[in-house]
């Protein structure tokens, strides 16, 4: 299990490294007053320490993308583990932190503002379009997929129907009260939930001597499904997920200074993505393979394979605890999901949240909205999720290019991944049945010319901003209170 093991050593160096270099090149104002104090409301404006925070900001990011994406992805075989490492270091946390970052210095912005203000006023609405629809859909998905792990895990004694109410209920409550009000108080429980679970697994890994394979860049697909493009939209939590940019401006509104950033964004996207490689590693290594794993996924879907890895490495009675650690995960996502679908909205219509009437307004049909996709398959609201998250991913990477291209700063280590996704989506969507259905040669070609079209007019857009000097932040300078 040499090549498991790199991997988590390199996730935990590139931390330690490429993570500091980031902190660095975008340069820390330590005594720069955040939007938890400049702006400090009671519901989503408040401070809270570090360590709440950088818990907080991990079970909202590690929803079952880290454990179900990298299980999909581990029939590829252990070409995954490259996309998880690299993807990890040098696209997830890079997007995660500058993503975090910036929304620090621009009152806690969620990203329709960012791509108004850096992209033109044109992507701050289609942006608020995107990421409402993605919220929705991770919100319902969320709901979905937990409600489906505890009613096995019960083995049907407890109606699904009953579960997913119960679900629902305890995500309008997340949604509308403030966040340290049950967020704040009950994350750090399921947090130790979680890692207990994924070190649970990891651990028995290693201690029973699973046979792991080791790198190989074959594609060992049992149905031959391309790994380009297809591994990088199957994993996305754990190596890039664009739905990290619609949470990490809930923990920029509550981080205390910029200091604790690169510990908040860049670390717990390290952690997660350490998340995704023992769940990748032991779904290649417990099933003889990718035809077993492939077998036992047409049988009871990912649910089923999460079920039989507990109890394989860590028996029954431990083995049903690490499941309700994965069950904490869609949970824990699904009502933040829901929580910023609400901020999103307040700020673009401009509607203050202090008051709960006011927070109703806007939570009620969005909640509507989900019960009725719950009536849709799963699979089906998974592609078009994967596809909008990783979409979304390219757009918080081309903003964060565009803030650093203006600082004169080293806009490459957003821009590199950001046009690398930009391509690969739009393969994706040019080939998919859910998308225009070309051919994968014709949708290799016209990817890469509507991909350089588009750097392109992001370097004139670029060149233009800087130009004008635009802001690339708020003016807090009259505010004198930090943590």
């Amino acid at each position: 299990m040499y090549t498991f093991i790199i991997s988590i050593i390199l996730l935990v160096v590139g931390y330690f490294t490429y993570g500091k270099y980031i902190e660095k090149m975008f340069g820390v104002k330590e005594e720069r007053a955040t939007p938890a104090y400049v702006n400090q409301d009671g519901v989503d404006y408040l401070p809270m320490s570090s360590n709440k925070n950088s818990l907080i900001q991990l079970l909202n990011i590690a929803g079952v993308g880290p454990i179900f994406g990298p299980i999909m992805g581990a029939l590829y075989g252990p070409v995954a583990f490259i996309w998880i490492v690299l993807g990890c270091i040098f696209a997830g946390a890079v997007h995660d932190y500058l993503t975090g970052m910036i929304s620090i210095r621009n009152r806690g912005a969620h990203l329709p503002e960012l791509a108004g203000k850096f992209l033109g006023k044109v992507m701050k609405h289609v942006v608020n379009a995107f990421a409402i629809l993605l919220l929705i859909l991770v919100g319902t998905v969320f709901v979905t997929s937990p409600a489906s792990l505890l009613h096995n895990l019960m083995n049907g004694k407890v109606s699904l129907v009953m579960i997913t109410l119960v679900i629902f209920a305890y995500y309008i409550l997340a949604t509308l009260l403030p966040i340290d009000k049950i967020i704040g108080r009950f994350y750090p429980i399921f947090g130790a939930l979680l890692l207990i679970a994924s070190l649970g697994v990891g651990g028995m890994l290693i201690i029973q001597q699973v046979p792991i394979p080791e790198l190989t860049l074959a594609n060992l697909h049992p149905d031959q499904m391309p790994i380009f493009p297809l591994l990088f939209l199957t994993i996305t939590c754990g190596a890039l997920s664009g739905f990290h940019a619609t949470q990490t401006p809930i923990i920029s509104r509550t981080t205390q200074t910029e200091r604790q950033g690169r510990k908040i964004f860049y670390g717990m996207m390290i952690a997660e993505g350490i998340i995704a490689m023992v769940w990748a590693a032991a779904a290649m290594s417990l099933f003889q393979g990718s035809n077993g794993l492939n077998e036992l996924l047409a049988v009871g879907g990912t649910g089923l394979v999460v079920s039989e890895v507990a109890k394989v490495t860590l028996g029954a009675v431990v083995g049903t605890l690490a499941v309700l650690g994965v069950i904490v995960l869609p949970i824990t996502s699904g009502d933040t999901a829901f929580r910023s679908a609400r901020m999103i909205i307040a700020d673009y219509i401009k509607l203050p949240q202090f008051s709960m009437k006011r927070r109703l307004i806007i939570a009620v049909p969005l909640f509507l909205i989900s019960i009725a996709l719950t009536q849709i398959d799963f699979n089906i609201l998974w592609r078009y999720f994967s596809w909008a998250n990783q979409a979304t991913a390219v757009i918080a990477l081309f903003v964060s290019a565009m803030y650093l291209f203006i600082a004169r700063k080293n806009y490459w280590v957003a821009l590199i991944p950001g046009a690398f996704m930009l391509y690969t989506t739009t393969v994706y969507i040019l080939n998919a049945e859910i998308g225009f259905r070309q051919s994968m040669n014709v949708s290799y070609i016209l990817g890469a010319v509507i991909s350089a079209v588009l750097v392109i007019i992001f370097f004139k857009a670029a060149q233009k901003a800087r130009a004008a000097e635009m802001p690339l932040e708020v003016d807090v300078s009259e505010y004198h209170k930090v943590a």
